[in-house]
């Protein structure tokens, strides 16, 4: 019998005396009682997170990459434009709603295009982000090349700087890579991207590193080529390489055949060799790892990331697919995300995609509730963007208030799918729109039914500590509280940027 704070003495055949009179009984049975509240009860499945379904994305949900940071999970995806956008909330289902803002954008005319599969890794402090860009005006898509930005600080949303291009003198044509990701391994960095070499099909490519934004070698090497009939659907590719570590091992599961497909794909390689660099050292499971699900209305799953819930007990994937075998490549494609597990062999096991819709228990470790609204608040006057007296009809002004909860000082954000959003009061369901479609200083913002144009549309641009400029896609002018006013009532206008604290303002989620 296990000893536990010296019970088995009261249990071992010479100690059976003590249990003779109904006395000895109870002061052993309170004694058991008590010593069991002092032992560390045996370790159970932890607890889901929050409830959420499938997509976590609805727009621009192509390359997805996931992190939880300090309380928060922070998506970002494709844009194929010039500017990246970025996701923030405390819990998994939060993000199907969180508002998307603009953590960067490049006038840079060599790569201010088409901006593919960023992510972000974290070094030193501070998170890189790397994504692929192309030309302005170039067609699609010879001119991609991976970039990568460095933040100011520990904050995922930056700011950014530009800090280099990373390609290959040996990569095809003229340096073009795609899909980069960070691989470590023996406290080294290595860039792992989808190119060709020497006329090779798309394959994946590696090249070691000096640090988080320079290559030590301008050469790369092919570590893994489509030649298995999986990865050949449609056209040839091996592409989205993704690290994944576990128990001392190193995978790295990579995206298979053309996304213009249904039967786009996972594959996974593992490192069984000590020289990542050496094509030697991986070896290729001969079958997918995670493919379309007719049954489930899944089709083309693929170009995956990983991360852990909050309370690092659970390995999650998120992953962009279609809902319809035509879906293809473009902006159809949204994010998933579910939990995976591992097989006895130590190899992962990611099951197959859920279908949309599907309610599922969300991370373990979520304690936040799923935000449904924000409130926006001036960082100058501390007070709440406030439709006045919660009136509903067309042409009701917008100021600034003492938070005080109310629903009309709550706004849903919502993402059209054009790196903007529109701005809807809970009160009301109307939206924030700007005076008769004026460009001018001084024209004023008020709420108006939903017109469906740039007037009424705003693009939400990261300005660091945890602030935004709300900026409207008609005028390219900003909401600003009038004079830097703090008093109840004070008009909120439209005005030309001044990078002032009464131009800024901070999404706080609400319920």
């Amino acid at each position: 019998m296990r000893t536990v704070f010296g019970i088995s003495n009261l249990l071992s055949p010479e100690g059976t005396h003590v249990f003779r009179t109904r006395h000895w009984f109870v002061l052993g049975a309170a004694l058991l009682a008590l010593l069991a509240s002092l032992v560390p009860a045996q370790s159970v499945a932890a607890a889901g997170g929050r409830p959420y379904t499938n997509p976590v994305k609805a727009q621009k949900g192509a390359d997805p990459w996931l992190e939880y940071y300090n309380g928060n999970y922070y998506l970002v995806t494709t844009s194929f434009t010039n500017e990246l956008t970025m996701r923030k909330s405390p819990t998994l289902a939060g993000l199907a709603t969180a508002p998307s803002v603009q953590i960067w954008s490049d006038t840079t005319s060599g790569r201010n295009a088409n901006f593919w599969a960023p992510e972000i890794h974290f070094f030193n402090g501070k998170w890189y982000l790397y994504y692929s860009g192309a030309q302005s005006g170039a067609a699609c898509c010879d001119t991609q090349r991976t970039h990568v930005l460095e933040s100011a600080g520990a904050d995922p949303m930056g700011p950014y700087t530009y800090k280099n291009s990373l390609t290959g003198s040996n990569l095809n044509p003229g340096g073009w890579l795609i899909d980069a990701s960070v691989l470590q391994y023996n406290s080294k960095l290595y860039l792992v991207g989808s190119g060709s070499i020497n006329g090779s099909t798309q394959s994946l490519v590696i090249a070691p590193m000096s640090n988080p934004y320079t290559l030590s070698s301008s050469s790369f090497t092919v570590i893994s080529s489509p030649t298995l009939s999986w990865e050949t659907s449609g056209a040839p590719v091996n592409e989205g390489p993704e690290p994944l570590y576990h128990d001392g091992r190193t995978f790295l599961t990579f995206s298979a055949s053309y996304c213009q497909t249904a039967d786009y794909k996972l594959g996974q390689l593992e490192l069984t060799g000590g020289d990542p660099l050496s094509p030697a050292s991986w070896t290729k499971k001969q079958n997918p790892v995670f493919q379309r699900d007719d049954a489930a209305g899944v089709y083309g799953p693929g170009h995956n990331g990983f991360f852990t819930s909050p309370d690092g007990t659970e390995n999650w994937i998120v992953y962009h697919a279609n809902s319809s075998a035509s879906g293809g490549c473009g902006n159809g494609r949204t994010t998933r995300a579910q939990k995976f597990t591992w097989n006895a062999d130590g190899t992962p096991n990611f099951g197959t995609p859920v279908a949309t819709g599907t309610t599922l228990a969300g991370p373990s470790g979520e304690t936040a509730a799923t935000p449904t609204a924000y409130t926006i608040v001036n960082r100058n006057s501390g007070k709440c963007l406030d439709v006045e007296g919660g009136n509903t009809a067309d042409g009701t002004d917008i100021f600034q208030w003492t938070c005080g909860g109310g629903a009309n000082q709550k706004w849903r954000i919502e993402d059209q799918g054009t790196d903007t959003s529109r701005l809807v009061n809970v009160a009301t369901g109307k939206v924030m729109d700007t005076a008769d479609c004026s460009t001018a200083d001084g024209a004023d913002l008020r709420q108006w039914s939903w017109l469906n144009n740039n007037c009424q549309r705003f693009r939400l641009v990261h300005t660091g500590s945890d602030y935004v400029r709300i900026t409207n896609a008609n005028s390219g002018k900003v909401a600003d509280v009038a004079d830097c006013g703090t008093g109840d009532g004070t008009d909120v206008r439209q005005w030309t940027w001044l990078d002032n604290a009464c131009q800024q303002w901070q999404l706080k989620p609400t319920v």
